[in-house]
């Protein structure tokens, strides 16, 4: 974030469900919004649903789409791999890739894919892309999201016994 403005980063953050991907993309967003840049945040199966939208319906609003996903300061796809992945999609998350690196336009993207499983499930040219142009971030760990649930459900006095114990 200190960087961002001086120097072009992309960030592939994968790993396990539930590790903070999501909330550390969020936490980057909303730190650039509040300097003042323009960021954009999908989740990829939105992201590919929008794009099919205006390829096969509303072809008028697809240019404008496109200046918009290719030109903000920040693209966050988020969840990749949860979308139904087909060549439509694989073309489009290339180009969209390849545009914006063309730009020198920072992109995020959050996956629990790992990286055999995304190179097994896009192609070759987008493995290469991801694994070349941005900084690999792995997450692992316990589930967050599960952890805080235990601990909200767990009463008072169990947590006092597991604090003296």
């Amino acid at each position: 974030i200190r960087d961002f403005d001086t120097e072009y980063h992309n960030l592939f953050f994968y790993g396990t469900v539930g590790t903070g991907k999501s909330f550390l993309s969020g936490c980057i967003a909303g730190e650039l919004l509040q300097t003042g840049h323009s960021v954009i945040y999908f989740s990829a199966s939105g992201l590919f649903d929008i794009l099919a939208h205006y390829s096969f319906d509303a072809r008028d609003g697809l240019a404008d789409f496109h200046e918009d996903l290719y030109s903000c300061d920040l693209l966050i796809i988020d969840d990749l791999g949860t979308e139904i992945t087909n060549s439509f999609v694989t073309s489009q998350l290339f180009s969209c890739l390849n545009e914006r690196h063309l730009r020198s336009r920072s992109t995020l993207i959050s996956t629990n894919l790992g990286l055999e499983k995304l190179r097994d499930r896009y192609s070759d040219r987008i493995f290469s892309r991801v694994t070349s142009g941005f900084t690999l971030c792995k997450l692992t760990g316990p589930d967050i999201r599960i952890l805080k649930k235990r601990m909200a459900n767990t009463s008072p006095a169990i947590q006092e016994n597991n604090t003296t114990s």
